[in-house]
């Protein structure tokens, strides 16, 4: 009941004949550049209703949801699938990149390996696409730490930006860089030990008494895509 305070008050100002507010969270990099579109179209569907979009890393969605201060998020990192009550929107290819002519320091890399004298671009800690790199790079026996020159940005424009000003290599959501790469101003990485996909996800809290509610909200914006 605590966790669904904010939903219960929304839903006792719509019988009241007030408008309804719906409180979403998304990552930065869903908010930018994966979710504009689906959300307008929802809105365009639901005149009547109120939202606000808050934009934080994974970990700190995770805290809004616990705290009952936001209804849903939408996710690109890691979280404990067993704690919430979840739906997938989409599966998305995770890259490396870098400018198109940038020149590598070893000469035609393979692996990620290969790759750790290069500058790496990277986002904060509790980032879904730091965390999801993180992970990749564990599972070869590596960290971040073993990149010796790095640039830590906490704004996806900024490390978009930088990677066109050839500032260094980066991993992220392709869809992220869908435009750059199409136009040829960025180009993908290719390594032979490297091909990573990850959902993004729709989460909301576990047992909670409208879990169906939330369930065709994520179905109707899953439609519009």
């Amino acid at each position: 009941m605590r966790n669904d305070q904010l939903s219960i008050l929304e839903e006792m100002k719509s019988v009241s004949g007030d408008i309804e507010l719906l409180s979403i969270g998304v990552t930065m990099t869903i908010g930018e550049y994966a979710v504009v579109d689906r959300i307008a179209d929802f809105m365009n569907h639901h005149p009547d209703m109120n939202l606000h979009i808050h934009f934080g890393n994974t970990s700190q969605l995770l805290l809004l949801l616990d705290e009952g201060k936001i209804n849903l998020a939408l996710v690109e990192g890691n979280y404990p699938k067993d704690s919430y009550g979840h739906m997938n929107y989409s599966t998305e290819d995770y890259i490396g990149v870098c400018e198109v002519s940038h020149t590598f320091l070893k000469k035609n890399p393979k692996t990620m390996n290969d790759l750790k004298n290069e500058r790496l671009i990277v986002r904060e800690s509790g980032s879904g696409t730091r965390n999801i790199l993180e992970e990749l790079l564990l599972a070869r026996g590596m960290e971040i730490s073993d990149f010796e020159r790095y640039i830590e940005v906490e704004n996806m424009h900024t490390i978009i930006g930088l990677l066109k000003r050839d500032c260094g290599v980066s991993f992220m959501y392709k869809i992220a860089v869908a435009d750059e790469l199409e136009s040829g101003v960025l180009k993908e990485i290719k390594l032979s030990d490297f091909k990573m996909q990850h959902d993004f996800d729709f989460i909301w809290e576990k047992d909670s008494i409208y879990t169906d509610k939330y369930v065709e909200i994520c179905k109707e914006l899953s439609i519009f895509k």
